[in-house]
């Protein structure tokens, strides 16, 4: 059921790819300071719903509301403005860059004077905000004693925290997190759960995500997709008991 106050919210969403229908009829619904999950089999069409509501994908029809309001599905250089970031499988840092600097990158919409030359404090202008709200988004995500190591010295673990205090650096009101549990090991999860949760006081949180531990940790509520379609959506334990999604996903562990 609809909430005219949720964050973000799509209706009867349809993407196909030449003959092939990757989405069909697709609902999905995000609470303010809610994580929601979205999970189902490889193919399920997760990735695709993911970059619809980015702006990598144009969907062939459907609805997109934003705190009530009915907008047009946006494009990625609108996401800023509308308060969503986002983070993708690959981390894509700048190797030769200092991780301060890659969080910088981020805040190009403080930025007056250029994007890569204000983030990288090549006018002083924007320098000193920018660096500042960098670091703070390094610190919340446990990161900040590593400001001015080289990029391509971290651990993977360590480079997820960076890719997700870039996208906090823009101060978003939705974060949509793609797989941030992937690779990581069984203590990495431990902060990243704590990570999301602690996020979700000031944001609301979209996941896709395979670690069944991590979205029935951290999510309060879970759509499960499998070719395309919604076949289930509830609470942890709704979902964990429904026969379709024990057919399809849970019980194969696919």
């Amino acid at each position: 059921m609809s909430t005219n106050n949720a964050a973000l919210r799509v209706e009867g969403v349809n993407i196909s790819f030449g003959g092939l229908r990757a989405l069909n009829d697709v609902y999905l619904e995000i609470g303010k300071n809610e994580v929601v999950g979205l999970i189902g089999p490889n193919g399920a069409g997760k990735t695709t719903l993911f970059n619809a509501l980015c702006g990598l994908v144009t969907p062939d029809s459907g609805k997109f509301f934003l705190n009530g309001e009915e907008r047009n599905f946006p494009h990625t250089n609108q996401l800023v403005d509308l308060g969503i970031a986002r983070t993708l499988q690959g981390v894509g840092l700048f190797g030769d860059l200092t991780v301060l600097e890659n969080v910088m990158v981020g805040a190009q919409h403080l930025a007056t004077s250029g994007l890569i030359s204000a983030a990288l404090g090549r006018s002083g202008k924007d320098e000193k905000e920018i660096r500042r709200k960098s670091f703070a988004a390094l610190e919340r995500v446990y990161a900040g004693a590593l400001a001015n190591r080289r990029a391509d010295t971290l651990s993977y673990p360590d480079t997820k925290r960076v890719a997700i205090a870039r996208a906090l650096v823009s101060e978003p009101k939705i974060l949509m997190l793609d797989e941030p549990a992937g690779g990581l090991g069984a203590q990495d999860i431990e902060w990243m759960n704590l990570l999301i949760r602690n996020l979700s006081a000031t944001m609301s949180v979209l996941l896709v995500e395979h670690h069944m531990d991590v979205v029935m940790s951290v999510c309060s509520k879970l759509y499960v997709l499998n070719f395309g379609e919604v076949i289930a959506s509830g609470n942890s334990e709704t979902v964990r008991r429904d026969p379709a999604v024990m057919a399809a996903y849970l019980g194969t562990g696919a």
